[in-house]
């Protein structure tokens, strides 16, 4: 079975969106970036929030607009929510809470990823013991507000083992497994 991956691009002082859910500022960090390119191509399914899904993207006036990172994967999407749309969404799977989204991805992904889009989702699973791993790219510029990467007032440390550290030309990538 594949492992559960949350990915993002974050800001240096720890921010994935700017404030208010925008994702502009992401932008000017599009770029060449090798690691990022292996991890879409080891994903076999997306655990998308429903904030994001349909929240800001950076690819917003683009052709590459409304398509998971920018166009360069195609395949199952399941967002978690609680108010489905009445009209289907092509590729698209709505799921009311975190077990059956986890279960439904994970069964479509395979022995691939199953990718987790949205910080809300990305803490659900931690909290739920079934995160596996964390691919942060942190870019060059500081945000001050807006969505954390993880939010977690309170809570209890989190150890961390780090796979990887790499460069691109526009972030510096670090990838982590959650330690048990």
């Amino acid at each position: 079975m594949g492992k559960m991956l949350y990915s993002a691009t974050m800001s240096l002082d720890g921010f994935i969106t700017g404030r208010g859910g925008d994702m502009s500022w992401l932008t000017a960090y599009l770029g060449p970036n090798p690691e990022v390119n292996t991890v879409i191509g080891e994903i076999g399914a997306l655990l998308v929030g429903n904030r994001t899904f349909g929240g800001d993207d950076p690819h917003k006036g683009t052709a590459s607009e409304g398509k998971p990172f920018g166009g360069g994967w195609d395949g199952p999407q399941f967002v978690l929510t609680h108010h489905a749309p009445s009209t289907p969404v092509p590729g698209v799977t709505f799921v009311g809470d975190l077990d059956s989204g986890v279960a439904a991805a994970t069964a479509a992904a395979g022995d691939r990823y199953v990718n987790i889009l949205g910080a809300d989702v990305a803490q659900q699973c931690l909290e739920a013991g079934v995160l596996d791993e964390i691919f942060v790219c942190i870019a060059p510029v500081l945000l001050g507000d807006g969505v954390r990467l993880f939010h977690r007032p309170g809570g209890d440390n989190v150890k961390l083992e780090r796979l990887s550290l790499t460069s691109a030309p526009l972030a510096t990538n670090l990838w982590f497994r959650v330690v048990r």
